[in-house]
């Protein structure tokens, strides 16, 4: 069984209070499309990611808002502006790496939140037993391209009934293997 593959850009999770500090107060994250995965949207907010040695201007903020604030960059991105930043899965923060986030009404300073997203394939019950897997197994995952194939260890399965059937890769990831528009991943057993 094939699943979608999808390149994760750079992005940042907010919380309402942050949202408010950045944006002004009452302000409101503006939809600008849907996600594959239901409920999420990439919004027409950007904020300037700032590290120790430079800033990555205009990083989208993904909707909805989230209990804790979190930056999502490749590893490439978090070198180039000075983040040891550790690979994760989503919401696991602590002891994760620091940043300052600006947006047109004010600052935040993070103590913790930049991570390099571990990849992963969001599944649905049925799509999860066709498979063979359960929420956190980890498993490795074939990607055929014209000239950059690749099989993909240290994937971990998440199962959830609200999810839609995709696999989550970051830039540095997609463009290793030269991920073009349409992308489909298999697991395979080694």
């Amino acid at each position: 069984m094939k699943f979608l593959v999808e390149t994760s850009a750079r992005h940042v999770h907010v919380t309402e209070k942050d949202l408010a500090i950045l944006f002004g107060e009452g302000h409101e994250l503006t939809k600008k499309k849907d996600l594959s995965q239901p409920g999420q949207y990439a919004c027409e907010e950007r904020v300037t990611v700032v590290g120790p040695k430079k800033e990555l201007a205009g990083v989208s903020i993904l909707g909805p808002c989230r209990n804790a604030t979190q930056v999502e960059l490749s590893a490439t991105d978090a070198r180039s502006i000075g983040i040891s930043a550790p690979v994760r899965e989503s919401g696991d923060l602590e002891g994760s790496a620091p940043c300052k986030l600006v947006g047109p009404c004010g600052e935040v300073e993070l103590d913790k939140g930049v991570i390099v997203a571990k990849r992963h394939i969001h599944l649905t019950p049925e799509d999860a037993a066709a498979l063979g897997v359960k929420d956190k197994d980890t498993v490795w995952v074939k990607l055929e391209t014209a000239e950059r194939s690749a099989i993909l260890g240290d994937t971990v399965c998440r199962v959830n009934a609200s999810y839609a059937t995709a696999m989550h890769i970051d830039t540095d990831e997609s463009n290793a293997v030269g991920a073009g528009r349409e992308l489909y991943g298999e697991i395979v057993k080694l």
